[in-house]
């Protein structure tokens, strides 16, 4: 039987008053990839949240392998070897390139990868490498980004997830930074990755989820979805 790396199950989840996730179900199986499309506001980036504990459910469960996490802190759902790559970067812009890879380094938890080390991340992202000394602040955006990646990486994850890793990036970046996702997915790493460009995703995605106003819109893959059966301009615009 398939094992599901990631699991959300009747998530129903509120900013104060307001009900921004209403039952939302959608599982990752292990070692895939799944894109998680829909418009701005659709509660994509939500559903990171929850997962990774910044925002407890009020109602529902999150699962990593079977394991319940729902309502325990980011900490300990970071122990259970999830990490997220979050949208606009957020690195430590005060410390050089190696101290932010540094201080987010985690022992692995299983032996199915290799480990993430410094060296390793510096192989994926020879840039960095050449930067390894730089204060982060003065990189490029896409340098940026790569060193989020890097950073998220080096947790060593079983479960990673990347909230709009294209963002204000240059078309040429973008594409470095896709190569990279399908590396990592090709090395067996569980990966959502919440896209507004649904193009990138179908290109790399084994399944899709669409949200739409906070609910389950589609569950599907790219392949059925490019057949025209779903009228994707209802849950994202224009495509």
């Amino acid at each position: 039987m398939a094992t599901n790396a990631l699991e959300l199950s009747h998530i129903d989840a509120y900013y104060g008053d307001s009900h921004v996730l209403h039952d939302v179900s959608f599982s990752c199986g292990e070692a895939r990839l799944l894109g998680l499309l829909g418009r701005n506001g659709a509660g994509k980036s939500t559903c990171m949240n929850v997962t990774i504990g910044l925002l407890a459910p009020r109602r529902g469960q999150v699962s990593i392998f079977g394991t319940p996490v729902a309502g325990l802190s980011p900490e300990q759902i970071s122990a259970q070897g999830v990490a997220l790559v979050p949208q606009g970067r957020r690195i430590f812009k005060s410390l050089t390139v190696r101290e932010n890879l540094v201080v987010a380094a985690q022992k692995p938890r299983d032996g199915k990868h290799a480990p993430w080390t410094t060296e390793t991340v510096f192989a994926m992202f020879p840039r960095l490498e050449e930067r390894r000394n730089q204060i982060a602040a003065h990189l490029s955006g896409g340098e940026q980004q790569m060193l989020a990646i890097g950073r998220a990486l080096m947790g060593n994850p079983r479960v990673l997830l990347m909230d709009e890793p294209s963002e204000g990036l240059a078309p040429q970046i973008v594409h470095e930074v896709m190569n990279t996702i399908r590396k990592l997915k090709e090395s067996g790493l569980s990966i959502v990755l919440v896209e507004q460009n649904p193009t990138l995703v179908f290109d790399v995605a084994d399944d899709i989820v669409i949200l739409n106003t906070g609910r389950v819109a589609v569950v599907s893959t790219p392949a059925a979805l490019q057949e025209g059966n779903v009228d994707l301009t209802q849950h994202l615009g224009v495509f």
